[in-house]
Parts: C-alpha cells; sequence; structure tokens
C-alpha cells in the first residue's frame, strides 16, 4: 500500500486540519504489486510539505508511506520515502533521529533519468529489500 499528502501537503483524511486544500481528483491512496524480479512502479503527484504544530519552524519534509508486506504472511513494514532536494529535510525529527548515516540515506529516493517520463514527470528510484 501506499498513502500520500496533495501536492499541497494535505491528506484526504476527516483528521487532516491542515488548512491546505484538498483536490477532489486526487485521492492520495494506492496499491502496487512487483513483479518477478521485485520491481514497483507507480505515478503519482510530489506530496507537499505540512507543518507539524510541535513548534513555529516544524515542518514533514515531502514523504510518501509505504506499507510492505514480505514473502511470509504477516510480515510488515510501514516506512516513508523521502526526496533528495528537500528544503526541511535536514530539519526532519524522523530521519534526524537515525543515527547512521547511511541507514538515513537509504531513506531517500535518488532522481532517475531513466524512469522519468518525457515532458510529463520526473522519476525517482527507491529500491526496498525484504528478507524473509
Amino acid at each position: 500500500e501506499v498513502w500520500q499528502a496533495n501536492a499541497s501537503g494535505r491528506y484526504m483524511h476527516k483528521s487532516d486540519t491542515w488548512p491546505g486544500p484538498l483536490d477532489p481528483n486526487f485521492q492520495g491512496i494506492g496499491r502496487c504489486l512487483t513483479d518477478a524480479d521485485g520491481v514497483y512502479r507507480f505515478l503519482t503527484v510530489r506530496p507537499g510539505v505540512y507543518p507539524w504544530k510541535t513548534h513555529p519552524h516544524a515542518w514533514a519534509p515531502a514523504h510518501i508511506h509505504f506499507s510492505l508486506f514480505g514473502v511470509v504472511a504477516g510480515i510488515r513494514l510501514v516506512t516513508q520515502m523521502y526526496f533528495p532536494d528537500d528544503p526541511v529535510l535536514s530539519i526532519d525529527p524522523i530521519t534526524s533521529a537515525i543515527p547512521n548515516d547511511q541507514a538515513r540515506q537509504r531513506m531517500i529516493s535518488r532522481y532517475d533519468h531513466d524512469v522519468t517520463e518525457p515532458e510529463w514527470a520526473l522519476g525517482y528510484r527507491w529500491d526496498i529489500v525484504l528478507h524473509g
């Protein structure tokens, strides 16, 4: 499963009270399956940032949530993917709490020209490896 805020940083959920505008054409949720080689792909809008409301300058960077299921039923990982050029990523409390820089970098997607849709959408690659 995949879910995210819209381009204005708003989730289409009743508990989201951030005053950013809703997009009536964007649900913000979806599912995708991998192929036999484990490759997945989906198209979406780039999510916007939104305030954490913990202090005046607390912003959640643009991110996409993933709920992943492994080969064995019952094994589930919920995580987030970030974008490399996000200006508030360096002050994000979630990624800042990861003490290992290599582990933190694995949370950040990378621009990939080969998966970009010409004249339409930038492409990002974020590899996920589950064992078990």
